[in-house]
């Protein structure tokens, strides 16, 4: 409490105009919600959300006197936002909505007492406030907790102020924001909540899909996203929002280092977040968590004990674009993950420390862009708990990524192409535009990946050779 105080005092200049303004109309002022938890956490952000008995007019009416600029789209809603010197606040009336039961629209209601407002709230630990006001010209503060919040952030719990079936059943996508907030705080949830999550998850099938997603990607970019997921999967929300990730609990990895799949699974999320270098990448965090989705769809007993997993990335591709495009994210998402999924096994497919110039070629060529992603990919996909093991398999990344830089030096692995491009292929053969240019393009692409660059004459001459082979 101590701390969310301080925080708001180094933010007296900037704050103590805006409460004169509302002091001046009758008006109380509070810091509500997450940024008052966050700063109990010692990590408040520049977004503030306050609430106050002030209507949505007079919000108005004070900002645009306040702030640099303000806008309105939650004015309906009671809620009325700014920006000033870089912090961006956003205001609501008091609020005691109404729920239908059947959608997660309420009935918008202002309320007219701070307690009534913070019971509405979806978490105990989002439902404290600190009240603002001026002595002497200076502000001071006054910390409300009337539902435990306090104690649920010294405990590192998510408790609900209602009992949690009232509350997810007037919104079931607190159910996913719960899976959300022990992603980015390390909180666990209360036994009570686990219970009603676990009894409520097909009322989550009320929320649109891009709401859905939305929390999914707050989830998958928190600290430690594995625990939101395993959260999901736990009380059954998985099975309605993403059942390719609950499915892999059927099956057993082939190395028999892990309870399952999905336990295998979770293992590379977790490492692959450890390999990021410049911040949280949805990508790589999909990829990671669904990289052996097509696992039990192609799983197959070996003669004499086992089991295999054939071309299970072929299948896992298909399945992933499949679940993205359902959760409706953008094109550019859904291909990418989709591809590094494909690709993840590439880097099976060749002998330690075989790594040729024409496999390097045909490794960089086909992971594109995505070649720091699926690296780092291949490294996280090592859970293994032989050691020995798991040092080769490192030694083998370094060695592929050594191989890479040295051809790199000599080749542009970015930008290869054949030898000839379209137009002096028709010249050379005689052809007009058509299927058979595309064919022979095709072939000195391929001549490329596995010879390297060659000169003229003899691109030429391979050319050749190729179209009397065709035509014998």
């Amino acid at each position: 409490m101590v701390r969310a105080q301080g925080a708001v005092e180094k933010l007296s200049p900037l704050l103590e105009p805006l409460v004169a303004l509302f002091a001046a109309r009758g008006e109380a002022l509070y810091l509500v919600g997450g940024p008052v938890r966050d700063a109990m956490l010692g990590r408040l952000g520049h977004d503030l959300d306050f609430t106050t008995s002030a209507r949505p007019g007079v919000i108005q009416e004070i900002l645009r006197e306040w702030g640099e600029k303000t806008w309105d789209t939650g004015l309906e809603f009671g809620t009325v936002s700014a920006v000033k010197h870089g912090q961006q606040v956003e205001i609501t009336t008091f609020r005691s909505d109404l729920y239908d039961g059947v959608t997660r629209n309420p009935e918008i209601t202002f309320g007219d007492t701070l307690e009534g407002d913070l019971v509405r709230r979806d978490f105990a630990c989002n439902a404290m406030a600190i009240e603002l006001s001026l002595v002497d010209a200076k502000l001071t503060s006054r910390f409300h907790d009337p539902v435990g919040g306090l104690d649920d952030v010294l405990h590192r719990r998510l408790d609900t102020p209602q009992a949690p079936e009232v509350s997810f059943r007037d919104d079931p996508l607190r159910m996913l924001r719960a899976a959300r907030f022990v992603s980015q705080l390390g909180f666990s949830v209360a036994d009570r909540v686990r219970t009603a999550m676990m009894d409520m998850a097909p009322e989550i099938g009320r929320i649109t899909v891009e709401r859905v997603q939305a929390e999914l990607d707050k989830l998958m970019l928190g600290a430690q996203p594995w625990e939101g997921i395993d959260l999901l999967v736990s009380t059954g929300l998985a099975d309605v929002v993403l059942p390719e990730v609950p499915a892999l609990q059927l099956e057993r990895d082939e190395h028999m280092q892990h309870k399952d799949v999905y336990r295998h699974s979770l293992t590379v999320l977790r490492q692959a977040t450890e390999l990021e270098d410049e911040g949280p990448d949805l990508k790589l965090r999909w990829a990671a968590l669904l990289h052996d989705v097509g696992k039990p769809a192609t799983r197959a007993l070996k003669p004499g004990g086992g089991v295999s997993f054939h071309q299970h990335e072929v299948v896992g591709a298909k399945m992933t674009r499949k679940r993205m495009r359902a959760l409706k994210y953008p094109k550019h998402v859904t291909e990418d993950v989709g591809q590094l999924v494909y690709l993840h096994m590439r880097f099976h497919g060749f002998g330690e420390g075989q790594w040729t110039d024409s496999a390097v070629r045909r490794y960089v060529t086909d992971a594109g862009d995505l070649l720091p992603r699926l690296n780092k990919l291949v490294r996280a996909d090592c859970t293994t708990r032989n050691a020995k093991k798991a040092q080769r398999l490192r030694r083998a990344c370094d060695h592929l990524e050594e191989r890479i830089a040295e051809l790199e030096a000599k080749e542009d692995l970015a930008r290869i192409r054949p030898d000839l491009d379209g137009n002096e292929i028709m010249h050379i053969l005689g052809l007009s535009p058509g299927p058979e240019v595309g064919r022979a393009w095709s072939y000195m692409k391929e001549l490329r990946l596995q010879r390297g660059e060659l000169d003229h004459d003899e691109a030429v001459a391979e050319l050749k050779k190729w179209w009397e082979e065709q035509h014998a």
